[in-house]
């Protein structure tokens, strides 16, 4: 058994971020299913949005964010966010990290604008933030003396007090798969913090990583703790539309530096759905491109950022203008073809301002946590500083504790299981989850279609479920159970909510209504009724 002060499950900007700071008074374990620099946060293209600018200010960016979460933000820890934000920012480039620079403006750096912003306020590494940042904090955490790594690890489950028969439900390690031996290992640490990303692969077009499958969430419910607004899965307006382009995103910031949305035949269509055009929040924009495609039956629409010059195309968005490239699209001569796809979870894990969740000794950070910040939609550019911010916040509330002492920890238990005869089984689950959540828990949803999905939700299970049981666990068994833990999840939070916010969208209910309240999951509870008013945070 391994043991630390704290174990880190995940290794994007907040898995790395809390390494990195207690490291500096704990033993720390970092574990991650793939590699380090596998995951969402490197793939972040546009940036990190924080108050930089003179001619910006608090305020304005805490309304920007209230507005584009459509009344479901929590208020108090948008402010706390928006607030410590600068201070992020610091740490980031104390640590090395390069953001690009400009001599215009009285930041040192240059600011771009996304949609649903006021001001320029983005703070990026040219058109790939989240790759640079990553690689920078990355070198800091090799090589640490306190920081362990152990990379194709997947966690399988948290070990409670619950599960060790004991009168308190704390949190006092977890069971993890080594992908290569595979081993299940059992590590038991002081604190636990899951930082494992959000379900984007749940569906089955996404611009996330084949790492985004829930894990955290998926474990943190099986743990005890309650989950909040599971309905409000983020479809990114302009994931690149091409055969050979696996999940890639064309960033936020193409059309906050003048890119067009077109339809084929050249016809702009924004300025029809919204008076801020290309510039509204990502939910009306990905349901204004549904919308022109199911209309004219398209397979996909066009981003046109022609009319800037290949050299301000080459030095704002050098990764895009070179896969486009390489993909036979020259964007400073014609535009880009896009789609909607899956790309930000924000339900998840209920957390506090200290990022602890229901159950003692387990914190949650980041897309796996509900913090309060995002509400009914996600701002742009403001989930890796939600990242920052909240893991500092963890790392302060871990280190003002007292020490206890862990007991000790049952080893895995394989003597009831055998080798499985068939792998179909999950790759064929896998395959239909995704479709049917694509089809039928997409950008527009009805009750009938979500029914259905729930019914096959249902079916999924008992299969996994029986399958767990019997054979020895797989990674790829661990994230199709997770997977279709997060699909129940979701379609539940989906047919509680009895309105159209944000990025839920019923055709049964397409009004507002005036009293917004969280959709709030715990579990053991009977979800087969509106959870509106069930539990305040």
């Amino acid at each position: 058994m391994q043991q630390f002060d704290t174990l880190i499950i995940g290794s994007g900007l907040a898995g790395l971020t809390l390494a990195i700071k207690l490291a500096e008074h704990q033993k720390v374990g970092l574990i991650t299913k793939k590699s380090l620099l596998d995951g969402a946060s490197g793939q972040a293209q546009g940036g990190i949005a924080a108050v930089l600018s003179g001619e910006d200010s608090l305020d304005a960016h805490i309304q920007d964010t209230l507005a584009a979460g459509a009344g479901l933000c929590d208020e108090t820890v948008t402010r706390f966010v928006v607030e410590h934000g600068k201070a992020a920012i610091e740490w980031l480039i104390e640590q090395g990290v390069p953001f690009t620079k400009d001599g215009v403006g009285n930041t040192g750096y240059h600011l771009t604008r996304e949609g649903g912003h006021s001001h320029r306020r983005i703070i990026h590494a040219a058109d790939a933030t989240g790759h640079v940042v990553q690689e920078t904090l990355v070198a800091c955490v090799l090589g640490h003396p306190n920081i362990t790594v152990l990379e194709n690890h997947m966690s399988v489950d948290l070990i409670t007090g619950k599960k060790l028969g004991r009168q308190d439900n704390r949190c006092y390690g977890v069971y993890v798969l080594n992908s290569v031996s595979d081993e299940v290992v059992t590590i038991s640490a002081q604190n636990t913090i899951l930082a494992t990303g959000g379900a984007g692969k749940v569906y089955l077009y996404t611009t996330n990583p084949d790492t985004a499958t829930g894990d955290g969430i998926a474990m943190a419910w099986r743990a005890g703790c309650r989950v909040a607004n599971m309905e409000f899965i983020q479809f990114h307006p302009t994931c690149l539309y091409h055969p050979h382009a696996k999940s890639f995103l064309i960033s936020e910031a193409v059309r906050g530096e003048g890119g067009i949305l077109k339809l084929p035949d050249g016809t702009r269509f924004m300025p029809d759905n919204d008076k801020r055009a290309e510039l509204a929040p990502r939910d009306v924009v990905a349901r204004a491109i549904d919308f022109e495609m199911k209309k004219h039956g398209l397979d996909c629409v066009y981003l046109d950022i022609s009319h800037q010059s290949v050299e301000f195309l080459q030095e704002h968005f050098p990764t895009i203008y070179a896969r486009c490239l390489s993909l036979g699209i020259n964007i400073s001569k014609e535009p880009i073809p896009v789609v909607p796809a899956a790309h930000y979870t924000c339900g998840g894990v209920i957390t506090d301002l200290h990022a602890r969740t229901d159950v003692e000794n387990l914190y949650a950070v980041g897309e796996t946590a509900y913090s309060g910040l995002h509400g009914a939609n996600r701002l742009a550019s403001n989930s890796l500083l939600e990242c920052l911010v909240f893991a500092d916040a963890a790392v302060r509330d871990i280190l003002n504790k007292p020490h206890h002492v862990s007991p000790p920890l049952p080893a895995w238990d394989e003597s009831r299981v055998t080798d499985a005869d068939e792998q179909i089984v999950i790759s064929h689950n896998w395959a239909e989850l995704r479709h049917f959540m694509w089809d039928y828990v997409g950008i527009v949803r009805t009750n009938k279609r979500l029914q259905r999905a729930q019914h096959r939700i249902q079916l999924l299970q008992d299969e996994i479920n029986e399958y767990y049981a019997n054979f020895h666990i797989s990674s790829d068994l661990l994230e199709l159970r997770n997977l279709v833990l997060n699909a129940e999840l979701i379609v539940k939070s989906a047919l509680a909510r009895h309105e159209s916010r944000g990025l839920h969208f019923s055709k049964d209910y397409p009004e507002t209504l005036p009293n917004p309240q969280p959709t709030i999951l715990s579990p053991g509870y009977n979800h087969n009724q509106s959870l509106g008013n069930l539990m305040q945070k």
